[in-house]
């Protein structure tokens, strides 16, 4: 067989970092690439025991990776994606210059030996385009340089606000931050994160995981520098006490913005012990502020209906191009889930299965509420839609 019929453009190799097997691994990889044909490179290690090690131990486990990583610098150069899973680092910078073609950096339940250091990422040469942090655990991730990022995720972090903050990303165009709020974390300003280089920012997704609100509003003046090409926002997992109109700053920020959408908590979502207290969030919009951009605002999340109505209003006013509001039906929390999962499976008496149909038409008659109220005495022409879960996207 011709040698070129044996060339393999993607690899993407699943493994855990046990000793006996990666001298093996790493031989065969760099054998694969020496053809020269390949374009995707994807490695996703963890350590064989992934709960309960210890710091010293997830430590140990940063060492034995980077050695590896040092031993097969052919296979890491060519590397285009990677994952890593539980392990301590002291830095990443090396490993980030090393991977000339890295292009997605995915860190999950990763640290740095030193938990109370910044996460200090310099890297000006480097092609990194996907930034992915979830459960990582230092001061704060802290972007110098990484000037063809476009992808910033931070999921779950276990620092102190903010999580991040941005140096030069030029190229950067969605930002998403996940977090439920704990009582060491105060609310922060976005103008403190987000970095005035990143004029291309086009999506920003914020959710709030039904618990305390995160970020403090801001005069738009301090954020219209950033935000003057932000496209779509989505802000999710707002809890149903709060009250929603500190939103439109965000709204008054962004005169670029064509799509809003808003997601509210379900009421069954549960509080964890350690969860930030919730408090009710004010600001009052500037008189004379008219949104000219805003085509389509989406609402999910109808438990308290006039409050809802009263807010999609006050931004009908504002927005005087809005063209369509969209009202989702509600996501159904894990406990929902499981009992449409068991129902399923024939696992649930019928009267557990009629609970789920009367929470689903309750949902759709409270939209069809909202839709009246909505039209009652408007002379708007904006279109509203009534949107099932199977169209939320």
């Amino acid at each position: 067989m011709p040698a070129r019929s044996r060339a393999i453009k993607a690899l993407v190799l699943g493994f855990y970092l046990s000793a006996p097997h990666l001298s093996s691994i790493g031989s065969a990889v760099q054998d694969v690439i020496s053809r020269g044909k390949t374009r995707c490179l994807v490695f996703q290690i963890s350590p064989p025991l992934v709960d309960n090690n210890t710091a010293q131990q997830l430590a140990e486990l940063g060492q034995q990776f980077m050695s590896f990583s040092r031993a097969y610098q052919v296979a890491f150069r060519w590397l285009t994606r990677l994952h890593l899973r539980s392990f301590a680092f002291g830095d990443i910078t090396d490993l980030i210059t090393a991977c000339d073609k890295l292009k997605h950096l995915n860190m999950r339940s990763c640290r740095l030996v030193d938990r109370r250091s910044a996460l200090k990422i310099g890297a000006p040469y480097s092609g990194l385009q996907e930034l992915e942090f979830t459960h990582f655990g230092c001061k704060r991730i802290e972007l110098i340089s990484v000037p063809k990022l476009r992808t910033m995720l931070c999921h779950s972090w276990r620092s102190k606000n903010p999580p991040v903050r941005f140096g030069y990303v030029p190229e950067l165009c969605k930002v998403s931050l996940t977090r439920e709020a704990k009582v060491w974390q105060a609310p922060f300003l976005l103008s403190e994160c987000l970095s005035r280089s990143a004029t291309n920012l086009s999506k920003l997704h914020l959710n709030f995981c039904h618990q305390m609100i995160w970020i403090n509003p801001e005069h738009p003046k301090q954020l219209t520098a950033i935000f003057r090409n932000l496209a779509d926002v989505s802000l999710s997992g707002i809890f149903p006490e709060c009250d929603l109109s500190w939103t439109l700053f965000i709204l008054e920020a962004a005169p670029a913005l064509q799509k809003f959408t808003l997601s509210r908590a379900q009421l069954c979502a549960k509080t964890a012990v350690d969860s930030a207290e919730k408090t009710n969030l004010v600001w009052e919009p500037s008189k004379d502020f008219k949104h000219l951009n805003l085509k389509k605002l989406a609402f999910q999340g109808f438990e308290e209906e006039d409050k809802v109505t009263s807010y999609i209003r006050l931004v009908m006013e504002r927005a005087v191009g809005l063209k369509r509001i969209v009202l989702l039906g509600e996501l159904p929390c894990q406990d929902c889930n499981d009992c449409k999962r068991k129902c399923m499976l024939g696992e649930l008496p019928s009267k557990d299965c009629n609970d789920c149909k009367r929470k689903c038409t309750v949902d759709k008659a409270r939209r069809h509420r909202v839709k009246v109220q909505l039209a009652h005495g408007s002379c708007s022409s904006v279109e509203i839609i009534i949107c099932t879960l199977k169209c939320h996207h």
